[in-house]
Protein backbone atom coordinates (compact mmCIF):
# COMPACT_ATOMS: atom_id res chain seq x y z
CA UNK A 1 0.00 0.00 0.00
CA UNK A 2 1.24 3.30 -1.19
CA UNK A 3 0.48 6.92 0.68
CA UNK A 4 1.21 9.46 -1.57
CA UNK A 5 1.97 13.26 -0.64
CA UNK A 6 -1.38 14.52 -1.05
CA UNK A 7 -3.44 11.07 -1.61
CA UNK A 8 -4.82 9.27 -3.17
CA UNK A 9 -3.96 6.24 -1.06
CA UNK A 10 -2.62 3.41 -4.17
CA UNK A 11 -3.18 0.03 -2.92
CA UNK A 12 -1.86 -2.97 -5.15
CA UNK A 13 -2.75 -6.05 -3.15
CA UNK A 14 -5.56 -7.33 -1.57
CA UNK A 15 -4.40 -8.43 1.86
CA UNK A 16 -3.37 -4.28 1.96
CA UNK A 17 -7.38 -3.27 1.47
CA UNK A 18 -8.02 -5.94 4.20
CA UNK A 19 -5.15 -4.36 6.30
CA UNK A 20 -6.75 -0.75 5.54
CA UNK A 21 -10.18 -1.33 6.23
CA UNK A 22 -9.29 -3.48 9.28
CA UNK A 23 -10.92 -7.08 8.12
CA UNK A 24 -9.08 -10.33 8.52
CA UNK A 25 -6.40 -11.45 5.76
CA UNK A 26 -7.73 -12.69 2.61
CA UNK A 27 -8.27 -16.34 1.87
CA UNK A 28 -6.98 -16.19 -1.45
CA UNK A 29 -4.01 -13.93 -2.61
CA UNK A 30 -5.84 -13.05 -5.57
CA UNK A 31 -9.45 -13.36 -5.17
CA UNK A 32 -11.39 -12.04 -2.21
CA UNK A 33 -15.19 -12.41 -1.60
CA UNK A 34 -16.16 -9.81 1.28
CA UNK A 35 -19.84 -9.90 3.00
CA UNK A 36 -20.00 -5.65 4.25
CA UNK A 37 -21.89 -5.35 7.61
CA UNK A 38 -22.58 -3.00 9.59
CA UNK A 39 -20.01 -0.30 10.72
CA UNK A 40 -21.08 2.67 12.55
CA UNK A 41 -17.85 3.65 12.08
CA UNK A 42 -15.58 4.56 8.63
CA UNK A 43 -12.14 3.08 9.10
CA UNK A 44 -9.60 5.72 10.09
CA UNK A 45 -7.87 6.21 6.50
CA UNK A 46 -5.01 9.23 6.25
CA UNK A 47 -6.81 10.22 2.98
CA UNK A 48 -10.32 9.82 1.50
CA UNK A 49 -9.40 9.03 -1.82
CA UNK A 50 -8.58 5.29 -2.68
CA UNK A 51 -7.13 3.54 -6.08
CA UNK A 52 -7.23 -0.11 -5.93
CA UNK A 53 -5.27 -1.76 -8.47
CA UNK A 54 -7.44 -4.84 -8.96
CA UNK A 55 -10.98 -5.14 -9.97
CA UNK A 56 -14.12 -4.82 -7.44
CA UNK A 57 -17.53 -5.58 -7.99
CA UNK A 58 -19.89 -4.55 -5.68
CA UNK A 59 -23.70 -5.15 -3.82
CA UNK A 60 -24.65 -2.50 -1.14
CA UNK A 61 -27.18 -1.70 0.47
CA UNK A 62 -28.14 1.21 3.38
CA UNK A 63 -25.88 3.48 3.40
CA UNK A 64 -26.15 7.38 2.00
CA UNK A 65 -24.01 9.25 0.54
CA UNK A 66 -21.18 6.95 1.11
CA UNK A 67 -19.18 7.16 -2.20
CA UNK A 68 -18.13 9.56 -4.67
CA UNK A 69 -17.54 7.30 -8.04
CA UNK A 70 -17.70 9.12 -11.06
CA UNK A 71 -19.61 12.40 -10.95
CA UNK A 72 -21.90 12.34 -7.49
CA UNK A 73 -22.60 11.09 -4.04
CA UNK A 74 -24.24 8.02 -4.13
CA UNK A 75 -27.21 6.62 -2.01
CA UNK A 76 -27.54 2.70 -1.79
CA UNK A 77 -30.72 2.03 0.05
CA UNK A 78 -31.63 -0.45 -2.14
CA UNK A 79 -29.77 -3.21 -3.71
CA UNK A 80 -26.71 -1.51 -5.96
CA UNK A 81 -23.95 -3.20 -7.64
CA UNK A 82 -21.30 -1.18 -9.30
CA UNK A 83 -18.11 -2.16 -10.85
CA UNK A 84 -14.61 -0.55 -11.15
CA UNK A 85 -11.58 -1.54 -13.12
CA UNK A 86 -7.98 -1.34 -11.92
CA UNK A 87 -6.63 2.03 -11.44
CA UNK A 88 -10.01 4.11 -10.72
CA UNK A 89 -10.66 6.28 -8.20
CA UNK A 90 -13.45 6.45 -5.06
CA UNK A 91 -14.05 9.43 -2.76
CA UNK A 92 -15.29 8.02 0.15
CA UNK A 93 -17.31 10.72 2.56
CA UNK A 94 -16.28 10.59 6.33
CA UNK A 95 -19.94 12.12 6.89
CA UNK A 96 -21.42 9.30 5.86
CA UNK A 97 -23.89 6.85 8.03
CA UNK A 98 -21.98 3.37 8.14
CA UNK A 99 -24.26 2.03 10.58
CA UNK A 100 -26.77 0.00 8.66
CA UNK A 101 -24.51 -0.71 5.45
CA UNK A 102 -24.80 -4.58 4.45
CA UNK A 103 -23.81 -6.36 1.05
CA UNK A 104 -20.94 -7.98 -0.88
CA UNK A 105 -18.20 -7.07 -2.32
CA UNK A 106 -15.45 -9.28 -4.68
CA UNK A 107 -11.82 -8.22 -5.55
CA UNK A 108 -9.95 -9.51 -7.93
CA UNK A 109 -6.38 -8.99 -8.67
CA UNK A 110 -5.41 -9.20 -12.43
CA UNK A 111 -3.10 -11.68 -12.13
CA UNK A 112 -5.80 -14.21 -11.61
CA UNK A 113 -7.42 -13.83 -14.60
CA UNK A 114 -4.48 -13.21 -16.98
CA UNK A 115 -4.04 -16.12 -18.43
CA UNK A 116 -7.64 -16.34 -19.28
CA UNK A 117 -9.89 -15.68 -22.13
CA UNK A 118 -11.78 -13.47 -19.47
CA UNK A 119 -9.10 -11.25 -19.20
CA UNK A 120 -9.01 -9.71 -23.28
CA UNK A 121 -12.92 -10.15 -22.78
CA UNK A 122 -13.79 -8.12 -19.63
CA UNK A 123 -12.95 -5.03 -20.77
CA UNK A 124 -15.89 -5.33 -23.64
CA UNK A 125 -18.34 -5.40 -20.12
CA UNK A 126 -19.20 -1.36 -21.13
CA UNK A 127 -20.35 -1.28 -17.28
CA UNK A 128 -17.08 -1.11 -16.02
CA UNK A 129 -16.41 1.95 -17.42
CA UNK A 130 -20.09 3.36 -16.42
CA UNK A 131 -20.49 5.99 -13.47
CA UNK A 132 -21.58 5.40 -9.93
CA UNK A 133 -24.87 7.70 -10.87
CA UNK A 134 -25.53 4.83 -13.78
CA UNK A 135 -25.05 1.97 -11.49
CA UNK A 136 -27.49 -1.24 -11.16
CA UNK A 137 -30.34 -1.26 -9.68
CA UNK A 138 -30.87 -5.02 -8.88
CA UNK A 139 -34.79 -6.54 -7.78
CA UNK A 140 -34.66 -8.59 -4.21
CA UNK A 141 -34.66 -11.65 -6.94
CA UNK A 142 -31.71 -10.60 -8.98
CA UNK A 143 -29.75 -9.62 -5.53
CA UNK A 144 -30.18 -12.93 -4.42
CA UNK A 145 -28.98 -14.76 -7.49
CA UNK A 146 -25.84 -12.35 -7.21
CA UNK A 147 -25.27 -13.18 -3.41
CA UNK A 148 -25.22 -16.65 -4.33
CA UNK A 149 -22.77 -16.58 -7.46
CA UNK A 150 -20.31 -14.72 -4.99
CA UNK A 151 -20.90 -17.31 -2.26
CA UNK A 152 -20.14 -20.16 -4.61
CA UNK A 153 -17.25 -18.50 -5.06
CA UNK A 154 -15.72 -17.69 -1.95
CA UNK A 155 -16.78 -21.63 -1.25
CA UNK A 156 -14.87 -22.48 -4.20
CA UNK A 157 -11.48 -20.97 -2.97
CA UNK A 158 -12.04 -22.11 0.91
CA UNK A 159 -11.89 -25.73 -0.89
CA UNK A 160 -8.68 -27.53 -1.16
CA UNK A 161 -7.09 -26.01 -4.21
CA UNK A 162 -6.89 -28.70 -6.66
CA UNK A 163 -5.93 -28.28 -10.74
CA UNK A 164 -9.80 -27.40 -11.52
CA UNK A 165 -10.27 -24.82 -8.68
CA UNK A 166 -8.93 -21.70 -10.73
CA UNK A 167 -10.94 -22.99 -13.65
CA UNK A 168 -13.91 -23.14 -11.50
CA UNK A 169 -13.81 -19.86 -9.96
CA UNK A 170 -13.38 -18.03 -13.39
CA UNK A 171 -16.43 -19.88 -14.65
CA UNK A 172 -18.28 -18.48 -11.72
CA UNK A 173 -17.16 -15.23 -12.71
CA UNK A 174 -18.24 -15.44 -16.08
CA UNK A 175 -21.69 -15.98 -14.79
CA UNK A 176 -21.61 -13.11 -12.53
CA UNK A 177 -20.82 -11.18 -15.20
CA UNK A 178 -23.25 -12.60 -17.45
CA UNK A 179 -26.27 -11.52 -15.54
CA UNK A 180 -24.63 -8.19 -14.73
CA UNK A 181 -25.04 -7.88 -18.32
CA UNK A 182 -28.41 -8.82 -18.74
CA UNK A 183 -29.73 -6.85 -15.41
CA UNK A 184 -28.18 -3.55 -17.14
CA UNK A 185 -30.00 -4.43 -20.39
CA UNK A 186 -33.11 -5.08 -18.94
CA UNK A 187 -32.47 -1.52 -16.93
CA UNK A 188 -32.26 0.32 -20.14
CA UNK A 189 -35.97 -1.35 -20.97
CA UNK A 190 -37.55 -0.81 -18.24
CA UNK A 191 -36.50 2.45 -16.57
CA UNK A 192 -37.53 3.92 -19.96
CA UNK A 193 -38.91 7.54 -18.90
CA UNK A 194 -35.68 8.28 -18.00
CA UNK A 195 -33.71 6.62 -20.81
CA UNK A 196 -36.05 8.23 -23.00
CA UNK A 197 -35.25 11.64 -21.47
CA UNK A 198 -31.54 10.80 -22.06
CA UNK A 199 -32.10 9.81 -25.61
CA UNK A 200 -33.97 13.39 -25.92
CA UNK A 201 -31.47 15.87 -24.56
CA UNK A 202 -28.54 13.74 -26.43
CA UNK A 203 -30.71 14.33 -29.72
CA UNK A 204 -31.07 17.67 -29.25
CA UNK A 205 -27.33 18.56 -28.32
CA UNK A 206 -26.20 16.98 -31.39
CA UNK A 207 -28.42 18.53 -33.28
CA UNK A 208 -27.80 21.87 -31.82
CA UNK A 209 -24.14 21.23 -32.77
CA UNK A 210 -24.52 20.55 -36.61
CA UNK A 211 -27.16 23.51 -37.12
CA UNK A 212 -24.19 25.77 -36.28
CA UNK A 213 -23.33 28.24 -39.29
CA UNK A 214 -19.95 26.55 -38.67
CA UNK A 215 -18.92 23.24 -37.04
CA UNK A 216 -15.41 23.56 -35.15
CA UNK A 217 -14.92 20.61 -34.38
CA UNK A 218 -16.71 17.21 -34.90
CA UNK A 219 -18.34 16.70 -31.16
CA UNK A 220 -16.61 13.38 -29.71
CA UNK A 221 -18.69 10.54 -27.70
CA UNK A 222 -16.87 11.64 -24.79
CA UNK A 223 -17.66 14.92 -24.82
CA UNK A 224 -21.26 14.55 -25.55
CA UNK A 225 -21.81 12.05 -23.12
CA UNK A 226 -19.69 14.56 -20.72
CA UNK A 227 -22.09 17.15 -21.39
CA UNK A 228 -24.90 14.98 -20.59
CA UNK A 229 -23.36 13.66 -16.98
CA UNK A 230 -23.04 10.57 -18.09
CA UNK A 231 -20.02 8.23 -19.18
CA UNK A 232 -19.49 7.38 -22.91
CA UNK A 233 -19.82 3.76 -22.17
CA UNK A 234 -23.11 3.87 -21.12
CA UNK A 235 -24.31 6.76 -23.66
CA UNK A 236 -23.64 4.21 -26.09
CA UNK A 237 -24.63 1.22 -24.44
CA UNK A 238 -27.99 2.22 -23.89
CA UNK A 239 -28.43 3.97 -27.14
CA UNK A 240 -27.29 0.78 -28.53
CA UNK A 241 -29.97 -0.92 -26.91
CA UNK A 242 -32.97 1.32 -27.07
CA UNK A 243 -31.84 2.37 -30.65
CA UNK A 244 -30.02 -0.26 -32.24
CA UNK A 245 -26.64 2.52 -33.01
CA UNK A 246 -23.98 3.62 -30.58
CA UNK A 247 -23.50 6.91 -30.21
CA UNK A 248 -21.01 6.97 -32.59
CA UNK A 249 -23.44 6.12 -35.34
CA UNK A 250 -25.83 8.87 -34.35
CA UNK A 251 -23.20 11.22 -34.45
CA UNK A 252 -21.84 10.12 -37.85
CA UNK A 253 -25.73 9.92 -39.59
CA UNK A 254 -26.31 13.53 -38.14
CA UNK A 255 -23.27 14.84 -39.91
CA UNK A 256 -24.30 13.33 -43.03
CA UNK A 257 -27.65 14.36 -42.95
CA UNK A 258 -26.09 18.32 -42.70
CA UNK A 259 -23.58 17.54 -45.74
CA UNK A 260 -26.10 16.06 -47.65
CA UNK A 261 -28.00 19.59 -47.11
CA UNK A 262 -24.77 21.59 -47.91
CA UNK A 263 -24.01 20.03 -50.61
CA UNK A 264 -27.70 20.70 -52.56
CA UNK A 265 -28.41 24.00 -51.52
CA UNK A 266 -25.04 25.52 -51.69
CA UNK A 267 -22.33 26.00 -53.93
CA UNK A 268 -19.58 25.06 -51.00
CA UNK A 269 -16.57 22.56 -52.89
CA UNK A 270 -16.89 19.37 -51.18
CA UNK A 271 -13.35 20.25 -49.34
CA UNK A 272 -14.92 23.25 -48.19
CA UNK A 273 -18.20 21.76 -46.77
CA UNK A 274 -15.17 19.43 -44.90
CA UNK A 275 -14.45 21.74 -42.94
CA UNK A 276 -17.64 23.67 -42.81
CA UNK A 277 -18.88 20.44 -40.64
CA UNK A 278 -15.04 20.77 -38.63
CA UNK A 279 -13.35 18.19 -40.35
CA UNK A 280 -9.46 18.64 -40.81
CA UNK A 281 -8.97 16.49 -43.44
CA UNK A 282 -11.23 16.53 -46.26
CA UNK A 283 -10.29 13.31 -47.37
CA UNK A 284 -11.64 11.44 -43.91
CA UNK A 285 -14.88 13.35 -44.83
CA UNK A 286 -14.99 11.70 -48.23
CA UNK A 287 -14.34 8.33 -46.75
CA UNK A 288 -17.03 8.87 -43.87
CA UNK A 289 -19.52 9.82 -46.34
CA UNK A 290 -19.43 7.00 -48.96
CA UNK A 291 -18.97 4.92 -46.04
CA UNK A 292 -22.56 5.79 -45.32
CA UNK A 293 -23.96 6.65 -48.64
CA UNK A 294 -22.24 4.18 -51.08
CA UNK A 295 -21.61 7.47 -53.22
CA UNK A 296 -18.50 10.42 -52.64
CA UNK A 297 -19.71 13.52 -51.67
CA UNK A 298 -18.89 14.51 -55.45
CA UNK A 299 -20.77 11.77 -57.09
CA UNK A 300 -23.87 12.12 -54.58
CA UNK A 301 -24.20 15.75 -55.60
CA UNK A 302 -23.65 15.16 -58.93
CA UNK A 303 -26.64 12.32 -59.12
CA UNK A 304 -29.16 14.04 -56.98
CA UNK A 305 -28.70 17.54 -59.09
CA UNK A 306 -28.92 15.86 -62.44
CA UNK A 307 -31.98 14.08 -61.64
Amino acid sequence: MKKTDSGPIIINSLADYHALVGIPKPEHPLISVIEVKCNPDMPDLPYDKLIMNFYNIFLKRDVSNALFYGQKYFDFSDGIMGFSLPKQVFTLNREADFSKISGWMILIHPDFIRKYELSKRIGSYGFFSYNVNEALHLSEKEEQIIERIMTDIRNEYRQPIDAFSQDVIISHLEVLLNYSNRYYNRQFITRNSSEEDLIVRFEELTKNIFQQELVSQIPSVNEIAGQLNVSSHYLSDMLRSLTGMSAQQHIHNLLIEKAKEILLTTNLSVNETAFKLGFEYPQYFNRLFKSKTGLTPAAFRKELTHN
